[in-house]
């Protein structure tokens, strides 16, 4: 199977955004997976490699992460200006139905999708995350986003990782944490591991009244009949099992994957997730427009 190639494309405000393209069956619905606050398109890698070559996939860097430039106004760092990027890249790519998988931040980008861009989304995967976030989720991240993060080797970065994450992959490895580390960090010029995001993607999070927002419940439901694969982590602090439930009761063809023994947010690689997933995107495949 051929490697990815790098997808260019530029925002309404001048950034150079990047995204892994996976080649694929042009004929089948394309995947476009959208990753969480602090990850990047890497996040994909495995997942994009089990899928791809029966159908394109397309791992996204949002703004000031991985591959994509870095804002010049971090205001702009906000899931509507990145559902506005991804609606640019739609467009220059020419792709009208798709099937969204998205993590954490990446799921609500998909729920604005499913609002900006009524029955384009041919099925939704939802990787914990939903309408409503647990206060005590949000508080943790906003402890640690945006505050800088160095290593001098990678094993470094893995072991500050386990430390920090053990009740999140209680079950993983040092090797687990290593590719992880591999995966949130890059390389510096100065032969230093650092996170690789703009740690201003932060400053959102500080302005007064940020927690308010639009009825997410509304924009859920623009998803219409498109069938929805929800996942939720057993011991996630972010998406609760109410809520997990509710989405399930709000959309008309929806399925539960609950990962046992795991935190905020599944890997995806889990033991039962690549099977939901052949099951969503048959039911993509196979449904109009969910409008």
């Amino acid at each position: 199977m051929a490697g990815p190639q790098d997808l260019i494309w530029w925002s309404k405000d001048g950034l150079r955004l990047h995204a892994r393209d996976y080649p694929g069956d042009e004929r089948a619905l394309p995947v476009l997976c959208m990753p969480g606050l602090t990850r990047n398109a890497r996040d994909y890698e495995a997942l994009a490699a089990r899928l791809s070559g029966a159908r394109r996939v397309i791992a996204i860097d949002f703004r000031g992460r991985g591959e994509s430039a870095y804002a010049k106004d971090p205001m702009s760092y906000v899931p509507l200006t990145y559902a506005q990027d991804v609606t640019a890249l739609l467009d220059e790519a020419g792709i009208d139905r798709f099937v969204s998988i998205g993590t954490s931040l990446g799921g609500i980008v998909t729920m604005l999708l499913a609002a900006m861009l009524p029955g384009r989304i041919a099925g939704a995967l939802f990787n914990d995350v939903g309408p409503e976030i647990e206060p005590d989720g949000l508080a943790r991240i906003r402890g640690y986003v945006g505050r800088s993060s160095v290593f001098p080797t990678w094993m470094h970065a893995a072991r500050a990782l386990a430390e920090s994450n053990a009740d999140v992959y209680p079950a993983w490895k040092i090797e687990d944490w290593l590719a992880m580390a591999k995966r949130l960090y890059r390389l510096n010029s100065a032969g230093r591991i650092v996170l690789d995001y703009d740690l201003k993607i932060a400053e959102p999070f500080r302005v007064p009244g940020a927690e308010s927002a639009p009825d997410m419940w509304r924009v859920l439901a623009a998803l219409g009949n498109a069938p929805a694969l929800v996942v939720r982590g057993g011991n996630s602090d972010i998406l609760s099992e109410a809520t997990a439930a509710r989405m399930i009761e709000t959309l008309p063809d929806a399925e539960l994957l609950t990962v046992p023994g795991v935190g905020h947010a599944p890997t995806l690689d889990e033991p039962g997730v690549d099977e939901a997933i052949a099951r969503l995107l048959a039911r993509a495949e196979r449904e109009p427009a969910g409008v």
